[in-house]
């Protein structure tokens, strides 16, 4: 009995200590960070606007993370993104649709993009981009249990803590290479001011986000390729973190490949080209980096992409890639 209290005591710990990670950071209290995906080559116009319309079609794109699962309070994801270019202009149009939840935490986030597409040769183009929109945080701080309850930076709940967010991109792409650079947030909003037992007060505030994304696609036969793709992420005080992804595809139908992210997790992914149109993905991660790993069962991840073809083309240049 007292080893399964013991447990559950740890269990309790381990998850205020995520929520105040999540919430403290040199003396500033942070708001919702950008979620990961271990599928984010799919999910570029998440993190970049400048991607919007680069596919010749509109493309509806779902993912869901359950992340640590089994574990009380871990991290939960759903993303859905749209996008399209505009017929007979080198515009693109997108929406980003992206729910993060972990413990009493809980982000929503509502965006538009805007992208334009230059052609800087018969094989390559250039897009810049602009995304605004909102994000709506909520925390039900009291509802954790605390070793000591009246600890006053725990009393106030966020509702609905509504804050812009606007962001720029470019992205650059040829039929097997992309890179992009973007900073899907450039405002750093003040959410909330809480006065801790020890009378600091800590302002809670988001922090800039810059990304790096690039991808390649080698044919190594007639029937095999390698996709190689990367995304590195770069926040004010604190440690680059990059997922660095590799995938054998084989013809040009059925994907498998393994990924690592810095001092963090491993994984694995498998992908499925049911039609033209119609692509499938699923990933399991394992988080080495943090202790928690011996109390939960890793981390699944869910993956859907439908491109539908404009019925003025004939076809769509398959297969897209990126």
């Amino acid at each position: 009995m007292m080893n399964i209290q013991l447990f559950k005591g740890m269990k309790r710990n381990i998850k205020i200590s995520f929520v105040l990670t999540f919430l403290i950071n040199n003396v500033n209290v942070i708001a919702q960070q950008a979620p990961m995906f271990t599928h984010y080559m799919f999910n570029t116009l998440a993190v970049n606007p400048a991607y919007a319309g680069s596919r010749d079609a509109l493309t509806l794109t779902a993912l869901h993370r359950s992340q640590w699962v089994d574990f009380s309070g871990a991290p939960l994801t759903n993303s859905f993104t749209l996008h399209s270019p505009i017929k007979n202009t080198p515009i693109g149009l997108g929406l980003n649709l992206l729910n993060d939840r972990i413990g009493p935490v809980n982000n929503s986030v509502i965006t538009g993009q805007f992208a334009y597409m230059m052609k800087l040769n018969s094989k390559s183009k250039l897009s810049l981009g602009l995304n605004g929109g909102v994000n709506v945080l909520q925390a039900n701080l009291s509802t954790l249990q605390l070793n000591q309850q009246a600890d006053p930076t725990f009393q106030n709940n966020i509702s609905n803590r509504t804050t812009p967010s606007f962001g720029v991109g470019a992205y650059y792409s040829r039929e097997r290479f992309y890179a992009g650079l973007s900073v899907p947030n450039l405002i750093e909003n003040k959410i909330s001011s809480i006065n801790t037992l020890n009378g600091t007060s800590l302002i809670g505030k988001d922090k800039r986000h810059y990304f790096f994304i690039a991808g390649a696609v080698f044919n190594l036969s007639e029937n095999v390729a390698l996709k190689p793709t990367v995304l590195a992420k770069v926040t004010q005080a604190s440690p680059i973190q990059a997922d660095v992804t590799a995938s054998f595809i084989f013809m040009k139908k059925l994907s498998l490949g393994a990924m690592y992210r810095s001092n963090d997790a491993v994984g694995a992914l498998v992908g499925l080209n049911v039609s033209q149109q119609l692509h499938i993905g699923y990933s399991f991660d394992w988080s080495f980096g943090i202790r928690t790993a011996k109390y939960n069962q890793g981390t699944h991840e869910f993956m859907l992409r439908y491109d539908l073809i404009s019925i003025s083309k004939k076809q769509i240049h398959s297969p897209r890639y990126f």
